[in-house]
């Protein structure tokens, strides 16, 4: 349980950091309270625990011709397509072009990474 929330929270900090980044430059947030970023990165949690691994297996042929820039792609779609469905219960965000989104989910995925990296012990704790 403790695990989950750990990673509730860097998702969390994660968007925070790509929607406050982009703000303004083709991402444009709906609330910028603390509780509907929470929501949002349950959502975006959601999203990439079960679309992730079925579109890397669609996917695979693409990646591996791509050498690994396919993956890109396919978190740039997650990214807009979190927004897209947080948007509609009015917790997410609304993306004006494709550039917006893949620079957002570069950022996410710096940000969770760092973040992964710094809190690897806590994460590995039963």
């Amino acid at each position: 349980m403790k695990n989950l929330l750990i990673r509730l929270a860097i998702n969390a900090v994660a968007l925070y950091a790509a929607i406050a980044l982009m703000n303004g430059r083709g991402i444009t947030p709906q609330n910028n309270d603390w509780v509907s970023l929470i929501w949002l990165a349950l959502i975006f949690g959601l999203i990439n625990a079960i679309l992730k691994p079925i579109l890397m297996v669609a996917g695979c042929p693409f990646i591996i011709l791509t050498l690994g820039l396919g993956t890109l792609l396919i978190n740039t779609l997650l990214f807009y397509l979190a927004g897209n469905i947080g948007a509609r219960f009015g917790v997410g965000f609304s993306v004006s072009n494709f550039g917006a989104a893949f620079i957002g989910a570069i950022i996410v995925s710096v940000v969770s990474f760092v973040l992964s990296s710094l809190l690897k012990d806590e994460l590995k704790r039963p």
